[in-house]
């Protein structure tokens, strides 16, 4: 079996005042790092990152000293028109309203649809199971975005939620289990067994 700990990156400036962070690169803030620092997750034989920097930051924090696989398939969705804003500052754009009435399901104006971010957030999942198997690593972290993790969640997960159901906050995620004997045969395999970090 194979146990894989989905992990939420820490927070930045931009998620203190609920902007739209996508491909937005920018990093942790100061209270982002040092709420890190006081959480414990087990060592993982490996790491998988999405390229931004807030996620490379967070794995380097939770797991010193490992080396990061980059994925760039696990970056965070991108927001198009709304990216750094937040709903306040959206609040008069009817672009913004109508996909608000749409419930989160229309593309983001000059970004991503739904249907296409969730297709790159599963190949970059795919990769880094294969990844696992083809080394017989046992323990992996994946440390990405709070949108790869939900596309993630509601694709496979045992319990069925939707999307926005699987949310979560920043340093936290969940542990998972994968069995690599199913997954290969196509019969995902896949079980949640706890939210992280562990109380």
């Amino acid at each position: 079996m194979l146990k894989v700990w989905l992990i939420r990156h820490g927070q930045t400036e931009g998620n203190k005042v609920s902007r739209y962070i996508g491909r937005t690169d920018e990093p942790l803030c100061r209270e982002g790092r040092e709420a890190l620092k006081k959480l414990s997750y087990p060592e993982p034989e490996a790491v998988y990152v999405s390229p931004l920097v807030r996620c490379t930051e967070t794995a380097q924090i939770l797991f010193p000293g490992k080396r990061l696989n980059i994925v760039e398939e696990l970056s965070e969705c991108d927001f198009g028109d709304f990216e750094n804003k937040n709903y306040m500052e959206l609040s008069d754009n009817p672009d913004y309203q109508e996909w608000v009435d749409s419930g989160g399901t229309l593309p983001f104006p000059g970004g991503e649809s739904r249907e296409g971010f969730k297709k790159r957030s599963l190949m970059g999942f795919q990769k880094a199971v294969s990844g696992c198997i083809r080394k017989s690593n046992s323990r992996a972290a994946l440390v990405v975005h709070g949108g790869t993790i939900m596309n993630i969640m509601e694709e496979y997960a045992d319990t069925k939620r939707t999307f926005y159901e699987w949310h979560v906050k920043n340093g936290e995620g969940f542990e998972v289990e994968i069995d690599e004997y199913l997954w290969q045969k196509g019969k995902c395999g896949f079980r949640v067994i706890s939210t992280l970090p562990a109380k």
